[in-house]
């Protein structure tokens, strides 16, 4: 079972509801053979920025931070880490590239989830093989690659 806590420190009418969200983990979750724990905290840019300084040393928002938590040998814990999502950087982006708004918010979990699994895209190798499995995660959603150029609306 993956248990999901979300906080929800900013709010949008465009949001997906709780279930969308425990979807779109459970299925980037369906290779993991035990008990999991994450939590989503849906933030505006001013914390998402912050973070990303302060973790990242990057300026201003990013659409999400991934924070794995490593847990010491012999500590029995489920605890994946914590995902924080800059809900009005994800409407943007959606916007500007032509995206479905929930499309784009399944990819950036999915993303997210991966990023906590050990996945990263610090070379073209690691790159194309999370993008990959994200292709193939969001194809049994029913969602498009997102990678593949999108025409303006």
């Amino acid at each position: 079972m993956n248990n999901v806590e979300i906080q929800t420190i900013f709010t949008s009418p465009e949001q997906p509801s709780e279930a969308q969200i425990q979807l779109w983990i459970d299925s980037a979750l369906t290779d993991i053979q035990r008990d999991t724990e994450i939590v989503v905290r849906i933030v505006d840019e001013q914390e998402s920025a912050e973070l990303n300084e302060t973790y990242r040393h990057k300026q201003g928002a990013t659409n999400i931070l991934s924070f794995p938590v490593e847990i010491p040998e012999g500590i029995d814990l489920n605890l994946l880490g914590d995902l924080v999502i800059c809900a009005p950087v994800l409407e943007k982006e959606a916007q500007q590239q032509g995206k479905i708004l929930d499309h784009h918010w399944a990819h950036i979990i999915i993303h997210g989830v991966l990023h906590l699994l050990g996945y990263d895209h610090l070379d073209d190798e690691q790159a194309e093989e999370m993008e990959s499995k994200e292709i193939t995660l969001l194809q049994k959603l029913n969602i498009p690659n997102p990678y593949e150029q999108v025409t303006e609306q």
